[in-house]
């Protein structure tokens, strides 16, 4: 069994070398096609590569990564970005899986991809992308911006996870720009470019039309029931951000007509509650928050600090402004289990000694 890593990149100078070192003595190939680099990231990839050729950029992911693909030549084709890389755990955790695909022969296998980390470099953020893809399975890629590749026939989970370390935000306007030259030039957006257009929106601060956009995406029956499940939860950021409270509470409410509660979507009701001034009403959800369990395979989005950390270190908060110090101790101290060391902690509890409980 061979592997091919196939990859796009532009002005990826700071951080290509990084990715293709972690990865260079666990695949079979590297081709790298550039899209319009205008630094160095030819010729460091070229310290690296098989193959270093040009694609010109039409605005279009999907066209660019189908024709990286064409160009592998290994039984499995294999993407990453310039700013990915794979951390020495999970080089070693990619050796394990190359025995299995080998025993196994599957025809995608998704990987954990890892997007946010807190002070200590664990992962905040994760979630799971179709990462190598047999050759023979005629599988393509989709998607003008946020493109993808639907997992079928044979799917092998595996632990590997990839490390997304960004080093410049890049172009924040350019997935904004090529959705709104698709809407321009009358293409029709299928349910997954109507989700991400939607938050498109709403991350340029546009909060009317994100909207709009996101409650139409959440009544179309063929939206994946992850970005559906989503979607209420950015749907619900605008509305706040509107001023329309009762509607943003609605928003995340209507997620549960689609599966039983996430605890993202948990917190995100106990923040609407304890900025209100509703500490009981925020403890019920941070509370429900941390009876979720956690399933990463479902493919969504997933934040980890809700399943632990993060309800727990805001119990601690609710209960002290319901005036119960010894249950607000206790949240306190269980956020510290999660999170050993971390500084909020700490500074609770020095708050604690300096505010003890009148009558102790």
């Amino acid at each position: 069994m061979t592997i091919s890593l196939c990859m796009i990149v532009r002005d990826e100078e700071p951080v290509l070398a990084r990715c293709l070192e972690s990865v260079q003595d666990l695949v079979e190939e590297i081709v790298v096609v550039d899209t319009g680099s205008r630094d160095n990231t030819r010729q460091i990839a070229a310290r690296y590569a098989h193959k270093v050729l040009e694609f010109p950029w039409v605005d279009d992911f999907a066209a660019a990564r189908n024709f990286a693909f064409d160009q592998g030549e290994g039984d499995y084709l294999f993407w990453l970005d310039g700013d990915d890389l794979l951390l020495e755990e999970d080089r070693e955790r990619f050796r394990v899986l190359r025995r299995r695909m080998e025993e196994e022969a599957p025809t995608v296998v998704m990987l954990p991809y890892h997007t946010a980390f807190d002070r200590d470099g664990n992962p905040t953020f994760s979630y799971y992308r179709e990462r190598l893809i047999r050759r023979d399975s005629g599988l393509r890629w989709k998607g003008r911006i946020h493109e993808a590749i639907s997992p079928a026939g044979t799917i092998l989970y595996g632990d590997a996870a990839v490390t997304h370390r960004k080093e410049d935000p890049g172009d924040l306007d350019r997935n904004l720009r090529i959705f709104e030259k698709m809407k321009e030039e009358g293409e029709p957006f299928g349910p997954r470019e109507r989700f991400y257009y939607g938050r498109e929106l709403y991350y340029h601060g546009r909060y009317e039309e994100a909207a709009r956009e996101l409650e139409a995406f959440f009544r179309r029956p063929d939206g994946w029931i992850e970005n559906r499940i989503e979607s209420c939860r950015t749907l619900s950021d605008c509305l706040l951000a509107l001023g329309r409270r009762e509607e943003a509470v609605g928003a995340l409410l209507c997620s549960f007509s689609l599966d039983l509660p996430r605890a993202e979507i948990c917190c995100d009701l106990g923040k609407v509650f304890l900025e209100e001034g509703r500490p009981r009403q925020a403890a019920y959800w941070y509370e429900t928050a941390l009876s979720r369990p956690r399933e990463e395979r479902r493919g969504g989005f997933v934040q980890r600090d809700c399943y632990g950390y993060l309800p727990a270190i805001q119990l601690c908060v609710c209960w002290d402004r319901l005036g119960d110090r010894q249950r607000s101790v206790y949240w306190n101290n269980r956020a510290e289990e999660y999170k050993p060391g971390d500084p909020i902690c700490r500074s609770n509890r020095e708050y604690f000694r300096s505010h003890p409980v009148q009558g102790q």
